[in-house]
């Protein structure tokens, strides 16, 4: 038998040690470029159907998160359409993938991915609304266009609502939720979609860390910059991403912001909020309230008991992208989370977490937003 493991391609990462015998292939995740960082992986295995592999990723136990790991499986799929949850167990340092395929191709990956083709696609699919225009901020690093959607256009009087999303290139699932996000907010059937239209423009950056989602990192830039630890001071040589960002949202201003991720160990979705930045306020911790009641009704997967600690008053990084954005324009900023497990208050057995509960999450976010977007100002 011979089997063929790759990550040549399009957001993959793998080093093959060893693939001479099904039952023991093992394999090492690379690290970020210029950087530590390392826990995506996303590769191939050819030649193994009916065999019982087990794969086994020797440097686990290194990785930026090794708590991430327990009670984690990994994602696979034989046509990269559908993603299902496969065998896997941890043992402090050594990740085991044990999987029979019944192809002679299969797919592994850390969570579903999310290609720059696909992000391409959704853009295009987007710029079909007449009320989206794109606006190409600038290069990345590597020479990547970095893609704004403006949507609504110019409007006195009508709020600026941020989206953004992937920061971090390894966590997936944040586009995964703009594909549900901008799909309700351009349906001219829907309700809730068009009652924040009337009242609100949005701003939307579907990925933040085009390079880095194309290198197959988990964390970092191509120059290894941490993009979501830059925005207190980015610049152009560093992260030409957080620098071109933060300059369009001081042109044309910020009444809310919110920052797509996901989490490594937390099998919940939840909020993380700027309640340290010295500016923080009254009104500002009415609207956070408002926001997360808001979302919990929209949304059956989202929940408010378990998350971050909160921070101390004053004590807010400002290099992070919610507490700096909250702090300079006096705006509701919050960092929405996600799992790369499954959501434990209601877990899926199948497929975890997954691409179609990430775009459910952002439909529901649309509706959340349309709740609170009059008293945003």
């Amino acid at each position: 038998m011979s089997l063929t493991i790759s990550s040549g391609f399009d957001g993959g990462n793998i080093a093959c040690l060893d693939s001479s015998d099904p039952a023991d292939i093992r394999l090492a995740i690379r690290k970020d470029n210029y950087s530590g960082f390392f826990q995506w992986f996303h590769f191939r295995l050819c030649g193994a159907r009916g065999a019982e592999c087990r794969l086994r990723i020797v440097n686990a136990g290194e990785s930026a998160y090794p708590e991430g790991w327990r009670g984690y499986r990994a994602a696979a799929s034989y046509d990269r359409r559908t993603w299902f949850r496969v065998d896997t167990d941890y043992d402090g340092a050594v990740l085991t993938i044990r999987h029979r395929p019944e192809r002679d191709s299969v797919w592994y990956a850390y969570f579903a991915p999310y290609s720059m083709e696909r992000h391409a696609d959704l853009v295009a699919e987007t710029l079909a609304a007449p009320i989206v225009s794109l606006s190409v901020l600038g290069r990345t690093l590597d020479g990547q266009d970095l893609d704004l959607l403006r949507i609504g256009g110019d409007a006195p009087g009508k709020r600026v609502l941020w989206a953004i999303a992937r920061q971090h290139p390894g966590e997936t699932m944040a586009e995964w939720w703009m594909e549900g996000f901008l799909r309700r907010l351009l349906d001219p059937a829907d309700a809730a979609a068009r009652a924040l239209l009337e009242r609100c423009v949005l701003r939307v950056v579907p990925n933040m860390n085009p390079d880095g989602s194309r290198r197959g990192h988990l964390r970092t830039n191509a120059a290894g910059a941490n993009l979501n630890r830059e925005w207190d001071a980015p610049t152009m040589e560093r992260s030409p991403e957080v620098a071109l960002v933060r300059a369009a949202m001081e042109r044309e201003g910020v009444d809310f912001c919110l920052d797509v991720h996901g989490d490594e160990a937390l099998p919940y979705v939840f909020l993380a909020g700027a309640e340290g930045i010295p500016g923080w306020s009254g009104r500002l911790a009415g609207l956070d309230r408002d926001f997360r009641e808001a979302l919990l009704k929209a949304s059956p997967d989202f929940q408010t008991e378990r998350g971050y600690p909160i921070n101390s008053p004053g004590t807010a990084n400002l290099q992070m992208c919610t507490n700096w954005v909250a702090q300079r324009f006096d705006a509701l900023s919050l960092t929405l989370e996600q799992p790369f497990k499954d959501n434990a208050n209601a877990p899926d057995a199948e497929a975890g977490w997954s691409p179609e509960r990430s775009r459910r999450l952002g439909a529901a976010c649309v509706e959340a937003i349309a709740a609170i977007a009059d008293r945003l100002r």
